[in-house]
């Protein structure tokens, strides 16, 4: 029988098992290098301007705010970040600047607002129509104009929007701009601020959707 007769596989096929990830201290050796694991992260992260680890700093930074017990990210994860209290967070992110030289300052806009409904350790899919995923979105910009000034650790050149997802429910669309962003929530918020911000937020949000 040629690989183009095999049957369809019926049932559904078991799980793989695998090693739980565990947290790094950085000082975990690459064998047979010289080196360590914080070697690759310098290697890997240093550049924070760049587009795909702004959004890694941005998540840790609300995370922080909102002391999420996570001990590390998850990928997969149906949301970005739990609070404390435990509301779910879905982290948008964006700047002005970037890690290449640029004729003008990027166009702020987020994407990706909705997925398609996932377990919590996110390895399976729940379903087939795409849904606002997390109770509260927060939109992080980085604000800096002046690609000379840039400084991702300086709390003071970020700003975070806070919206219930029942707004991007009726928004209904897989992107959104700034502009649309800044008309439902009109008052910037600090770093330090946050989590009061996101709690007040979260009072909105029925207790079954949490």
């Amino acid at each position: 029988m040629s690989k183009d007769e095999q049957p369809e596989p019926t049932g559904t096929l078991p799980w793989l098992d695998f090693l739980p990830a565990q947290r790094l201290d950085g000082a975990e050796d690459l064998p047979g290098t010289g080196k360590h694991v914080i070697d690759f992260w310098r290697w890997a992260l240093s550049d924070l301007r760049m587009n795909t680890i702004r959004p890694l700093l941005a998540e840790y930074l609300v995370a922080l705010a909102m002391r999420d017990p996570a001990p590390f990210r998850v990928e997969w994860a149906p949301h970005d970040v739990r609070s404390a209290e435990g509301i779910t967070i879905e982290v948008k992110s964006s700047g002005y600047c970037q890690s290449w030289r640029q004729r003008k300052l990027s166009a702020i806009s987020f994407g990706r607002l909705s997925g398609l409904p996932l377990s919590d350790d996110g390895a399976e899919f729940l379903g087939s129509e795409r849904e606002i995923r997390a109770n509260i979105f927060v939109f992080a910009v980085q604000i800096c104009k002046d690609p000379l000034s840039y400084n991702a650790l300086d709390l003071s050149q970020w700003e975070f929007r806070v919206l219930q997802a029942s707004v991007l429910r009726a928004h209904s669309a897989r992107s959104i701009g700034y502009a649309t962003v800044l008309r439902h929530a009109p008052v910037a918020v600090t770093w330090q601020d946050l989590h009061a911000t996101v709690l007040d937020a979260a009072r909105g949000v029925p207790e079954s959707a949490q």
